[in-house]
């Protein structure tokens, strides 16, 4: 008989990073799925995925069956998109820090980070693609990205994460660019 394994409900919070240069954040939002603190169980991962593709569901209707793929973030995003890929049985390709000779290429900026150039490979005019990643602080990563997948002719429809950290501004920034944000969880402001 399987084993009934209990699923921990998803927690998140900020730490500071240590030993980063000015031009880098100096936090970094942690998760229960990011295997940091505690081992993951493979339960907890396909219950997030699941919690998170009813929430897309729920909050933008609209996608249900319009979804050619999932296109989630080195690295943070990869988790977070095999489990919606695998709760939604949408595919899934992943954004790399790696230029390579492939066909269709889109470059994008995560400008927090130490490198800051990602790539989208396979990008074509007319995909319909959800924007994938763990945790969304100012969104200024998910809005070059949907800006360059327009400029390619893609249709980024929405943008999907574990966490948003809701002090940062990311929903404001993605709203004006009509891209719907989808957060499994808000970290609040410190009281």
């Amino acid at each position: 008989m399987p084993e009934t394994v209990a699923v921990p409900p998803f927690s998140a919070r900020v730490v500071e990073r240590l030993g980063v240069d000015l031009t880098s954040r100096t936090e970094r939002v942690i998760h229960s799925l990011d295997g940091l603190e505690e081992p993951v169980h493979p339960d907890t991962l396909t219950e997030a995925g699941s919690q998170l593709w009813n929430r897309l569901l729920a909050e933008v209707p609209e996608l249900m069956g319009n979804i050619d793929f999932l296109l989630g973030l080195d690295a943070g995003g990869i988790l977070p998109t095999v489990s919606l890929a695998s709760a939604s049985a949408v595919p899934y390709k992943i954004a790399w820090k790696l230029e390579l000779p492939l066909d269709g290429a889109v470059r994008f900026s995560e400008p927090h980070a130490v490198r800051t150039d990602v790539f989208a490979y396979g990008i074509a005019p007319g995909q319909r693609i959800v924007l994938v990643d763990d945790e969304v602080t100012t969104g200024r990563t998910l809005a070059d990205l949907t800006v360059r997948l327009r400029e390619a002719g893609a249709r980024p429809l929405a943008a999907a994460c574990l966490v948003e950290d809701v002090t940062q501004g990311a929903r404001e920034l993605l709203s004006r660019l009509r891209m719907p944000l989808v957060a499994l969880a808000d970290l609040e402001p410190a009281r």
